[in-house]
């Protein structure tokens, strides 16, 4: 399962995001989370249909999204989402 954080380089609320994605990840057995600046990765975030930064997309082993969230996510939201992944 991999946890993808969208960013941008002036994105305060980023911090608290990955804050919530770093204990996510360690509550959740196998989950990786990529981070992704919307500027490096222009071209994935276009395809994600990136609009703001935070964005949380929470995809399943083949790789179909199963969550999004804009702007800061609880743990609790990645983690019940983090369960429609598994």
């Amino acid at each position: 399962m991999e946890l993808t954080l969208y960013t941008s380089a002036f994105c305060g609320p980023c911090m608290a995001t990955r804050a919530v994605l770093v204990e996510a990840e360690r509550l959740i057995p196998g989950a990786s989370v990529v981070e992704k600046d919307v500027v490096r990765f222009e071209a994935d975030a276009e395809a994600a249909g990136i609009r703001s930064t935070p964005t949380v997309v929470i995809s399943d082993a083949l790789g179909a999204e199963v969550f999004r969230a804009e702007g800061v996510p609880t743990v609790n939201q990645v983690l019940v989402a983090a369960a429609k992944a598994l």
